[in-house]
């Protein structure tokens, strides 16, 4: 059997956020010359995982459950603060869209300058421009500056050069949710194309029809803790069940 693609073991991070507002002028100048305090928050807590080769896993979870974090520690953009992910291959990801473009570039100069930061070589990007602007549906603007495309124009070029770009694994943030129907229906054959070619995956998404239909097993996240894993489809009922649950009442003083 082939050895995981990535091992993530005991995963922690916590960030130090402040504890007091400053709401005035008064205050930020005050605080120029003291300690602000602040407080640890715990984004993640001992989060263990493998991804196999050819396999597609879902995460899932409400906002500020720790997703992103987690997806950027797997990317080498955070450093655990606990544990340790082993990488077994070359990780191409979309987290932030918009993050590497330069708006004063068009959109050819800018598939150039996104796709060498992703690994693409100088001939690769040569022969893929017009497969990318293609499948972006964006022939139309290739010579149009960024600053001028809509964040849906934006967001269906970005996934777009990451798709061209996957080498053993792809990190994908909510890609389903980006751009109309024929734009996901494109997404879903180049995702297949993918899954076949024996890349692996790692999808986040709300939309518990995606985790139900892409995802060959999945994590639920809360409160920066694995709560649930099983098939796309278990992960996206129990998360279904999760939004329906009324919020803890608010305490009275």
């Amino acid at each position: 059997m082939s050895r995981a693609v990535i091992e993530a073991r005991h995963l922690a991070k916590s960030f130090r956020i402040p504890s007091r507002r400053r709401d005035t002028i008064r205050e930020h100048a005050l605080d120029f010359f003291r300690p602000r305090p602040s407080e640890m928050l715990r984004v993640l807590r001992d989060v263990s995982f493998d991804v196999a080769p050819g396999e597609t896993l879902g995460v899932m979870g409400r906002n500020g459950c720790g997703k992103s974090t987690l997806l950027k520690i797997l990317s080498g953009i955070y450093t655990a603060e606990r544990g340790t992910v082993v990488r077994r291959g070359a990780i191409t990801a979309i987290l932030e869209l918009g993050v590497g473009w330069n708006p004063d570039l068009d959109a050819v100069d800018n598939i150039f300058l996104l796709g060498g930061v992703m690994g693409l070589t100088l001939t690769e990007l040569r022969g893929a421009v017009d497969e990318i602007l293609v499948f972006a549906g964006l022939e139309r603007f290739a010579n149009l500056e960024l600053r001028h495309y809509s964040s849906g124009m934006a967001a269906r070029l970005a996934y777009s050069v990451a798709f061209r770009a996957v080498r053993e694994v792809l990190i994908l943030d909510e890609v389903f949710a980006v751009g109309d129907a024929e734009f996901r229906e494109r997404c879903y054959e180049r995702y297949g194309d993918l899954r076949n070619r024996g890349h692996a995956v790692i999808l986040v998404s709300h939309e518990p029809r995606t985790m139900a239909a892409f995802c060959d097993r999945a994590l639920l996240l809360e409160d920066g803790a694995i709560s649930f894993e099983g098939t796309g489809e278990a992960v996206a009922s129990r998360y279904l069940s999760l939004l329906t649950q009324e919020p803890p009442s608010a305490v009275s003083a």
